[in-house]
């Protein structure tokens, strides 16, 4: 897609590092590189048709999603970080990343996703006793991983040459995916400088 920069896709189960990831990158790349979290651009922008509070989770309102996303992928240079991409158009990416993480260490992951990660243990379960990350959450994110459900949406949308899987389980993982994609990003630079 034309533009100052590539649009890229950063996808995954939650819990595999899409945002670190995307994070990162936004700072490493040789092109400027605008990082949206589109599960925070849903909310700041009411983009959800409700909140569903049993799977704490939004119900995207998807047209309203992509008009919001369309005139910004259309100036190019962002990273797009969510755990679904195949609602995003076919011509929108330039590149699509997978993050997978083996389903052992993604549970342990999405088990600390909770606000024990900002409060101690003790004053967590007294002031938020309802704040942790569902257990059915948890079980459905892990299954979707065994099962490579992201991966499988993202072969099944785009074609194959733009679609990529990275190992997200170390910090070793995570600068190696990150050399890989600024190595991809110089590539694409120099195919689109004429």
């Amino acid at each position: 897609m034309p533009g100052k920069g590539p649009v890229i896709v950063i996808t995954g189960t939650p819990g595999t590092g899409k945002s670190t990831h995307a994070q990162m990158l936004a700072q490493e790349s040789p092109v400027p590189l605008n990082h949206i979290n589109v599960g925070d651009l849903v909310k700041e922008k009411n983009l959800y048709e409700e909140y569903d509070p049993d799977w704490e989770s939004y119900t995207v309102d998807e047209d309203k999603l992509l008009d919001e996303l369309e005139p910004i992928v259309a100036e190019g240079g962002i990273i797009l970080d969510w755990h679904t991409c195949e609602i995003f158009p076919e011509r929108w990416p330039d590149l699509v990343i997978v993050l997978r993480c083996d389903h052992s260490k993604l549970w342990e992951r999405l088990e600390k996703r909770s606000v024990e990660s900002f409060f101690p243990r003790t004053l967590v379960s007294h002031l938020f006793p309802d704040r942790n990350y569902p257990l059915k959450k948890i079980q459905e994110n892990n299954e979707a991983e065994i099962m490579q459900v992201v991966l499988e949406e993202a072969r099944s949308s785009y074609p194959n040459e733009i679609v990529i899987e990275l190992n997200s389980e170390s910090t070793e993982d995570l600068e190696s995916n990150i050399t890989r994609i600024v190595q991809w990003i110089s590539n694409w630079q120099q195919d689109h400088s004429t």
